[in-house]
């Protein structure tokens, strides 16, 4: 997980070069392999070698735990989501084959920030569990997939094709699962009455006794920018700072709507918003 890597970033206080992060990734010390992994995508290293390694590391069969995961390609297929280079993008697609749960949640993240379409029909196969070999996470609930990173991607993808696959993920039982097809549905929705609901179901799950889900359900609605929820969020029972994240996600697609200096009724209401939060 990307916490543990910066954890261990911490414990090793190493400042890197990018010429040496690009060294230690093709070295032969596995622990700094995968800290040099984490480190070109947290601080954006785009360099052409950096991008062609990190592809290379989605196939890497040295780093493995007891339990058959590979840290290595885990953080290899986040860092280069955040590179923004779609050379990854095949590499990424083959990733989503891997027998490692966090692998295929880590590629399909990267493929919603690359953005790029190619990687839809994998992405369905994986969401109907229709790919030989992939294993469920280790831990309860056991999912066979990260049905949570799937759905985001089919949504932030404008996968209308995916729309009957997707359908049945809106009564799963696990709730940020729901939550996450709910929020694809929004952005897959061709009509603005029909997204509504969608959005409506999202805005009532901020009433959750639970914490973390009224978290999960600030990111969501930030997500798609869903103005009605703008009062809703503020007053949700969570942290401000997560509030005036979730609340900068709908101001943003208002300012795309009605781009600046013409700020939309919708775009003062939720800075007014914002502002006594602050």
């Amino acid at each position: 997980m990307a916490n543990e890597a910066e954890l261990q970033a911490g414990l090793q206080g190493e400042s890197l070069t990018v010429e040496q992060a690009i060294v230690n990734l093709q070295g032969e010390d596995l622990g700094l392999r995968v800290y040099a992994a984490w480190w070109l995508g947290r601080f954006r290293v785009n360099a052409p070698q950096a991008i062609e390694i990190l592809i290379a590391a989605l196939d890497d069969e040295d780093d493995r735990t007891d339990a058959g995961g590979y840290p290595l390609r885990r953080n290899a297929a986040r860092a280069l989501g955040k590179l923004g280079d779609r050379r990854a993008v095949p590499a990424l697609i083959h990733a989503l084959e891997c027998s490692d749960f966090y692998v295929r949640e880590a590629a399909a993240q990267s493929l919603e920030m690359l953005q790029d379409s190619a990687c839809v029909p994998r992405l369905i196969e994986l969401l109907n569990n229709q790919v030989p070999g992939t294993l469920p996470a280790p831990e309860p609930p056991q999912l066979e997939q990260p049905f949570d990173a799937i759905l985001e991607a089919l949504g932030t993808l404008g996968a209308t094709e995916a729309i009957p696959h997707i359908q049945p993920f809106l009564n799963h039982f696990v709730p940020r699962t729901q939550f996450a097809a709910l929020r694809a549905m929004y952005q897959l929705s061709p009509k603005p009455e029909i997204a509504a609901e969608y959005g409506d179901r999202l805005v009532q799950a901020l009433s959750s006794q639970d914490l973390q889900l009224r978290r999960t359900v600030l990111a969501d609605l930030g997500a798609i920018g869903y103005l009605a929820a703008a009062k809703p969020i503020s007053e949700t029972l969570a942290e401000n700072s997560l509030k005036l994240i979730s609340l900068k996600g709908l101001l943003e697609t208002q300012l795309v709507e009605s781009p600046l200096p013409n700020l939309s009724e919708g775009a003062i209401q939720v800075m007014h918003l914002m502002d006594e939060l602050l």
